[in-house]
């Protein structure tokens, strides 16, 4: 399977006007590119290849008094720009026809988006220097915050700015089955949900860190800073990328939160089952600004890639399974109950259950028989 790392880039000066010069000339083909497309839709002519648009667009065009520029930066971000059009049609065609989630269709960048990025391949030459730093093509060598070493040598490096003005580097790497953990008799089901982030089948039950709610204060004071600077001046880009500073600090608490959580739950049981939420409907109610704090679609997708990266066991509950109806000694049905209902007992075995955790316990028993094939999945 492929991986990601990512690290910290502590560009110079110099670079960062590099890197913003690399991020516009990919921006401007992909633009261009996009604008060939649809122009040849509109007139009825066939589909412009990615070959014809690389000779079109870059080698030809760097030849243009008007875009002679093009040559200031590695031909193979120009060249990448030009197959994330071709990924962006493949998934808005893949929509289309029911093969892949509904996307809407390609559309053009804009130099005021929030996240810049550029991809490297090996034809780029980049290396990691002995000294530890990035080298990039026409870029320098970048300073890099490593946290730690990386399994193997990697396929390609992404250079990301995003809002709150950091640059990172991303490395994809190809996992060999290497980290695959040695067996245990743990297995463990897990109940999401908001007054705790999860409830665990053993009785564990995790708090909700309220990230978000914890900083809504913060945020909404340097919200309010922005709306009132002057549009167009220096003062309101400085507020700008305050907001997206204090946002981005939210972001990262919970993405650390979700990241050791998951990680302890993997090392510590060889079946995970988690219950597959309606994520997208509960967050079209009152709850919504909760549901998003939470973060239960992250957390979930760290559980499912983790558990095949360690040879783990992941299963997912299907959502309108009564998990919180059964009773988990017996099995009777004892019907649907109010969110307010917190403790009940069970009207066959007479066992006095807590809401959360007996859901667990359901929701365990239920994704092993569904890892075992005893169920419809």
């Amino acid at each position: 399977m492929q991986l990601r790392y990512a690290f910290r880039l502590e560009p110079a000066p110099g670079q960062r006007i590099a890197l913003a010069r690399a991020f516009g000339c990919a921006r401007v083909v992909y633009n261009d590119a996009l604008r060939v497309r649809q122009d040849a839709c509109r007139g009825g002519l066939p589909f412009p290849k990615s070959g014809d648009l690389s000779k079109l667009l870059i080698t030809d065009a760097k030849r243009k008094p008007e875009r002679v520029w093009l040559g200031e930066v590695s031909a193979v971000v120009l060249q990448q720009s030009l197959r994330d059009l071709d990924t962006a049609y493949r998934n808005f065609f893949g929509g289309l026809t029911g093969k892949r989630p509904r996307m809407g269709a390609p559309r053009f960048k804009s130099k005021r988006d929030n996240r810049q990025a550029v991809r490297f391949t090996a034809n780029a030459r980049w290396s990691i220097t002995p000294g530890g730093k990035l080298r990039l093509p026409k870029i320098g060598d970048v300073k890099v915050r490593w946290s730690r070493r990386l399994p193997c040598t990697p396929s390609t490096v992404t250079v990301v700015k995003d809002a709150a003005g950091r640059y990172f580097a991303s490395f994809v790497v190809n996992g060999d089955g290497s980290e695959m953990l040695s067996e245990t008799m743990g297995e463990v089901g897990i109940d999401l949900g908001l007054s705790h982030f999860a409830v665990l089948s053993d009785g564990r039950k995790i708090a909700s860190p309220r990230f978000f709610r914890r900083a809504e204060k913060k945020l909404r004071t340097a919200q309010q800073n922005l709306a009132r600077k002057t549009k167009g001046s220096s003062n309101r880009k400085k507020a700008v990328v305050k907001v997206a500073r204090a946002h981005a600090r939210v972001a990262d608490a919970r993405r650390d939160f979700h990241h050791k959580l998951s990680t302890t739950l993997i090392r510590e049981n060889q079946a995970v089952h988690v219950e597959d939420l309606a994520v997208k409907g509960l967050a079209r109610t009152r709850l919504a600004k909760s549901v998003h704090d939470a973060g239960w679609s992250a957390f979930v997708s760290m559980l499912e890639y983790k558990a095949a990266r360690y040879g783990r066991t992941f299963t997912r509950v299907d959502r309108f399974f009564p998990s919180s109806q059964l009773c988990s000694v017996c099995g009777l049905n004892d019907g649907p109950k109010p969110l307010n209902v917190r403790e009940w007992t069970c009207q066959g075995c007479g066992s006095v259950h807590d809401r959360d955790v007996n859901a667990a316990r359901n929701i365990r028993s239920e994704g092993s028989k569904v890892a075992a094939g005893q169920t419809e999945t």
